[in-house]
């Protein structure tokens, strides 16, 4: 039996990701992960939670290993599982306890979403033992100082059956996010697509317009991740009104009705 693990270097960011503060969510962070505390990150889609995972591991220069978590994401599939290859057992670690021996930071994005028998997994890591227990090796993981666990959700998405537990918050120092002040966002816009400043300015207040209309018929208004797409395709030359109907307003809904009420607020401002 063989045992395929990490290449930690494959994981580093070796470039500044553009990132910019809204708060305090930096400095908290970094006391958090000298502490050896893990973090639990919660605000809408689109706002920057991903992005600042990736800012934090640049200034750490710590290897990041992100997981997007969904339905059919299992222990094992975050632990690791033995597979067969060319008549030979091996052993593959999961993105889990890969992030452990590499004294890495794992970072399990929408963690709601995945089965709940990844929540007894991440338990004793996210408390005063910091071990994963890797039951069909037989081994416990202890996890090194620079390993770090950062957790994600989005509480406007959640229900009574997709929501964290109290003992499962309750390990976590808790960053919310939300999006950008207009100024802020409308520089962001500038900063990531190159968008003259007055067209980032007018994505931003119909983005606003959008944000209105939450629990009016829309789940979620406009991300900043939406308004750069959008502001992508302006600067490619595609007309502001199409841009916003392609990459805002058919993200947000199918809806028929609520598709000419996003469509006339883009036309009112373009």
């Amino acid at each position: 039996m063989t045992a395929r693990v990490l290449k930690p270097e494959e994981y580093y960011i070796e470039n500044e990701p553009y990132y910019e503060s809204i708060g305090d969510e930096i400095e908290v962070f970094e006391a958090a992960y000298r502490q050896k505390l893990p973090v639990l990150l919660k605000g809408p889609t689109g706002c920057g939670k991903t992005r600042f995972m990736e800012h934090i591991a640049w200034r750490l220069q710590k290897p990041l290993i992100t997981v997007s978590c969904h339905d059919d994401l299992t222990a094992s599939d975050l632990v690791g599982r033995y597979l067969v290859k060319g008549g030979e057992t091996t052993w593959v670690d999961g993105p889990l306890a890969s992030a452990v021996r590499a004294g890495g930071i794992c970072y399990l994005d929408e963690i709601v979403e995945a089965r709940k028998d990844t929540m007894v997994v991440i338990h004793p890591l996210a408390d005063d033992r910091r071990v994963l227990p890797v039951e069909k090796l037989g081994e416990l993981l202890e996890a090194p100082d620079e390993f770090c666990l950062a957790i994600s959700y989005n509480p406007g998405y959640q229900s009574v059956l997709k929501d964290l537990k109290q003992s499962t918050r309750q390990r976590f120092v808790a960053l919310e996010f939300d999006y950008p002040g207009a100024e802020l966002e409308t520089n962001i816009i500038v900063k990531e697509t190159g968008i003259n400043h007055e067209l980032a300015s007018k994505l931003v207040k119909f983005a606003h317009m959008t944000r209105n209309l939450k629990g009016s018929g829309l789940e979620e208004g406009a991300s900043t991740r939406l308004l750069v797409h959008a502001a992508k395709l302006i600067t490619d030359d595609v007309s502001p009104v199409t841009a916003c109907h392609c990459a805002i307003a058919q993200a947000l809904t199918d809806d028929t009705e609520m598709l000419v009420a996003i469509n006339e607020l883009s036309s009112s401002l373009f």
